[in-house]
């Protein structure tokens, strides 16, 4: 599993939820944009398959965009948007393996 995190770029904006005052003044929302095509940690092919099991999260610009607004820390905020990611595209990878047919038993049709 590849770690993303030095290719994710990231966005802050003001977050809503609890906080008060403090919400209106501090940007603790983190955005996190992953391009895709210019990853230097993934094939070809692997880059194919991403494209094609992210691409309602994909964005017109081809980049993989996700936001966390959890926390009042935007460092918290941007270590749970890392881990995310990372868990999204681990899980994007794994091909999974064909369903092989097999034949009703005796007893079943019976």
């Amino acid at each position: 599993m590849q770690d993303i995190s030095g290719e994710i770029r990231f966005q802050t904006a003001r977050s809503g939820g609890k906080g008060g005052q403090h919400v209106n003044k501090v940007e603790t929302m983190v955005e996190g944009f992953w391009k895709i095509e210019s990853s230097m940690l993934f094939s070809s092919s692997e880059k194919q398959r991403l494209s094609e099991k992210l691409g309602n999260r994909i964005n017109d610009d081809g980049e993989l965009f996700m936001k966390c607004s959890e926390s009042r820390s935007q460092l918290s905020n941007k270590k749970t948007l890392i881990k995310r990611m990372n868990a999204l595209i681990g899980s994007a990878l794994i091909i999974k393996k064909p369903r092989i047919a097999t034949k009703a038993t005796k007893a079943s049709k019976e």
